[in-house]
């Protein structure tokens, strides 16, 4: 028996689907649809909704879409008819408005009898631009692909020539270009034939191959820019503020369905330009939509896709739907009572995906268990819970569950992770030790998050005495203290921009040091105790950028640059950062909680907060940030938001609608349970004890302080060795080694046997049914099916029986007998405690 229960095992606990992306090649040309049948249009939108024309090279191109009266948008871009009020100042060319003279008109723009007016404004008609290397030709390397990472932008650059990456050093470029192997690269007495057009070309072999022809917007740029010379900037030029990007998203109608996009940018001076051909666009997802480098969006399989721009270092996007082809749908009513719930299905309707039902009374307290406070219910618990009928009984056991100390151990264990707490050759164990205390006893008396870290990212003392300065003991690089602290508290991982700008983000390489200026004061000498470190504000000490050398002043992540003389900058910093009208914090700190409890973030990673990763609902993720500051950074409110939802509670059980959703928390996902909290379980379960370091026999695994002490199965299940502020430092994907040491190891059939559970029960004269029903209301939370007892009874049934040797009409041995049962009992303990069912929260 046992042998057939270990291969169902292997099998079980290590199965992965795999699933085939299917892509198709990018550049597709983007078709006109035709008027979906029996779908009216109850809404038409052209964009950009005002015109700036602001030199005789100006041109801004216009998108339209149709909103349909059951959710779905249309592309009608090129069926619109386009009007100017006054062709003396503007015309239309193609889809494109061109100035004439300076003045101001109105575009009216009709489709299906809607009609919508654009005011036009042009200034400068008559106005030559002048070329600008910085706002014109560096874009066209950007856009090109030449300045990239495998281009011509790598550290060594690419067959002897080098780019700045994305374009962060322009005035280093331009010298590379135009002073570097002087006369190469550019020629200006011939400049048609230069080897910088000759390579853009393809005229020469070039590695890249053809970038653009001859007849190309980019080639008529590098032309204008080596006809006047090649010209360097002559002084400050206007830097892009902002990009927008039309329209604001879309819902589509199944695969092949198109939308264009356009691009704006605008600048310091005021002004805008249409840059669609100049931005480079990105898709988040190739199996729900593509995107071509003209802009047209393409839907593919049913799901959602974030469509980015990326021009200069603004980088903006937009959310598009794809709907299976005329699916039909009728959204089922669920409760809304609770705002999360209300957020997540008004996302859900959009999608045309039903929610699943509620998991059942014995799901919901082992599941809520185990994420508030890792731990299993009793079977006293469960069957109590499970026979109530008293109203809002869910709600009333979270409240319960909040209140325990165990709450308060798996949250300090995940900040602790997340502050890396652990024994170093610059932190001492007891320095450690002290660390986490501190830790401890700000969560358990619950201190408001805010305050906890603004105490902690401007401690000042000893490391024995105020042991939250152990976190800059713990850490002493300055830059990577920067990132430390933007990756914990903001969500970012800015390290890109330490050596260029962000390709997917707003941060450059100014916000990068500029932010970094905040850390470049803090002092460190040695304490009284030779033990001790003593960190203080040394009032001194300035960070410089290392492109040009020039000292960066501290600067707020996507903010001002404060007052810092005679202050201690960092604590300038922390209250910023936890200031109620912070951008970044409160959201940060909603979506890491919200990740522990529904398996993924609203944001996933949730330390990788950009750009192009956005939220997937980004409604709800602003609520829940909103609560946030309105609970005063009560965390324990936050939670009992999330847990008392009907989100929350939701089943794992999938529905056809919602089978292929991993991302809008339309069911309970399935999540193996982290390694301390399984450990711990299993020693709950099977009455047994664990001794680890510092700790007294019988401890916890969750409450063990230093992240170096660890187990052989804490490792081989994950436990985060808190090396690194990285969310992924948890590992909590099954694999074949983990497998393998429940069957064979030591931690689960050592501690059945140890706890003697089984032969306890029998010896208070359980039957075996009632020691079967204990067995799955301590492990699973709920009673063995029929199915389940009756193969298992028949099992122990035929064991016995074969005690009786050939003679059918003996009696077993009693004490044979018992033993016999007994021994198949614990083995039965053992597979429950090594099924899926067991090893994962569900």
């Amino acid at each position: 028996m046992r042998n057939f229960i270990v291969i169902c095992l292997v099998a079980s606990f290590c199965g992965v689907l795999l699933a085939n992306d299917n892509k198709d090649d990018d550049g597709k040309k983007a078709s006109i649809p035709a008027p979906l049948p029996g779908m009216n249009a109850v809404a038409l939108g052209v964009f950009p909704e005002t015109i700036d024309l602001n030199n005789a090279r100006d041109v801004q191109s216009l998108v339209a879409q149709v909103t349909l009266a059951n959710g779905l948008t249309q592309d009608v871009s090129q069926n619109l008819t386009v009007k100017i009020a006054d062709e003396g100042i503007a015309k239309i060319v193609g889809d494109k408005l061109v100035p004439v003279a300076d003045g101001e008109t109105v575009a009216k723009i009709a489709y299906e009898g809607f009609v919508a007016e654009l005011p036009v404004k042009v200034t400068g008609a008559a106005v030559e631009p002048t070329i600008s290397f910085k706002n014109d030709v560096m874009p066209v390397f950007s856009k090109t692909g030449c300045n990239a990472g495998s281009c011509h932008g790598a550290a060594r650059g690419k067959d002897g020539f080098r780019l700045s990456l994305y374009g962060f050093d322009p005035d280093g470029d331009h010298h590379r270009l135009t002073r570097e192997m002087l006369g190469r690269r550019v020629d200006l007495a011939i400049p048609e034939d230069c080897l910088l057009i000759n390579k853009s070309t393809g005229t020469v072999s070039h590695t890249g191959g053809e970038l653009f022809p001859r007849d190309s917007e980019y080639y008529d740029t590098m032309m204008r820019w080596l006809k006047a010379g090649a010209p360097k900037d002559s002084g400050p030029v206007p830097t892009v503020t902002s990009i927008e990007i039309f329209p604001k998203g879309g819902v589509l109608n199944g695969n092949d369905e198109t939308q264009k996009l356009t691009v704006r940018a605008k600048y310091s001076d005021g002004s805008d330009r249409d840059v669609t051909s100049l931005a480079y666009f990105m898709t988040s997802n190739e199996n729900s939509a593509l995107v071509t480098q003209q802009g047209n969006v393409t839907a593919k399989n049913r799901g959602e896709a974030f469509v980015m721009a990326r021009f200069d270092t603004h980088t903006e996007g937009v959310h598009f739907l794809v709907l299976p082809k005329n699916q039909p749908f009728e959204w089922k009513n669920v409760p809304e009572d609770h705002f999360v719930d209300k957020l997540i299905n008004d996302k859900l309707r959009k999608l045309r995906i039903q929610p699943s039902e509620l998991c059942d009374d014995a799901e919901f307290i082992r599941r809520a268990s185990l994420d508030i406070c890792g731990i299993v219910p009793t079977v006293q618990q469960v069957n109590n819970f499970v026979a109530s009928k008293e109203p809002g009984k869910r709600a009333k056991y979270v409240d319960e569950l909040l209140n325990r100390k165990e709450f308060v151990e798996m949250w300090v264990m995940k900040w602790s992770e997340l502050l890396q707490i652990r024994s170093t050759q610059q932190v001492s164990y007891k320095a450690t030790l002290l660390y986490y205390n501190w830790l401890r006893e700000q969560i358990s008396s619950n201190v408001p998050v805010d305050e906890m870290f603004r105490n902690l990212l401007g401690s000042e003392g000893g490391t024995f005495t105020n042991a939250a300065t152990n976190y800059y003991q713990n850490e002493q690089d300055t830059l990577k203290i920067t990132e430390n602290v933007a990756q914990v508290f903001l969500g970012m991982r800015i390290q890109c921009a330490q050596c260029h700008n962000h390709p997917f983000d707003r941060w450059t390489m100014d916000d990068y040091y500029g932010f970094a200026a905040f850390f470049t004061q803090i002092g460190r000498k040695r304490g009284d105790d030779p033990r001790e470190t003593v960190v203080f504000n040394r009032n001194s000490g300035d960070m410089k950028h290392p492109v040009g050398g020039r000292v960066m002043a501290p600067k707020f992540l996507g903010g001002d640059a404060p007052e810092t003389k005679n202050k201690d900058r960092r604590k300038v910093m922390a209250d910023w950062m936890t200031a109620k009208d912070n951008p970044f914090f409160a959201k940060n700190l909603a979506n890491i909680v919200w990740a522990h409890f529904m398996g993924r973030g609203i944001v996933q990673e949730v330390d990788d907060v950009r750009v192009s990763n956005p939220p997937v609902n980004p409604e709800l993720l602003d609520e829940l940030a909103k609560r946030v500051v309105e609970y005063n950074y009560d965390f324990k409110k936050l939670v009992r938001d999330i847990c008392t939802s009907r989100t929350y509670q939701l089943s794992t059980q999938t529905n056809a609608t919602n089978e292929s959703d991993t991302r809008n928390f339309s069911h309970a996902n399935l999540r193996r349970i982290r390694a301390e909290v399984l450990l711990d379980v299993i020693s709950e379960i099977t009455e047994t004890r664990n001794k680890f370091r510092g700790l007294p026999e019988g401890a916890r695994a969750v409450q063990i302080a230093d992240g170096n002490t660890s187990t052989y199965f804490l490792t081989t299940f994950g436990r985060a060795k808190r090396e690194s502020v990285c969310s992924c430092e948890v590992k909590m994907e099954p694999n074949l080694s983990q497998a393998l040491h429940l069957i064979n190891g030591s931690s689960v059939h050592a501690k059945v046997l140890q706890g003697k559970v089984i032969r306890r029960l029998s010896g208070e004269g359980q039957t075996v049914d009632q020691i079967l029903d204990e067995i799955y209301l301590r492990c699973l939370a709920r009673r063995p099916t029929d199915a389940e007892r009756t193969n298992i009874k028949a099992e122990i049934d035929a064991a016995v029986n074969a005690l009786k040797g050939e003679d059918p009409a003996s009696v077993p041995d009693p004490a044979k007998a018992k033993e016999t049962t007994i021994a198949l009992l614990e083995d039965i303990f053992w597979a429950v405690l090594n099924s899926r069912e067991f090893v994962f929260n569900h």
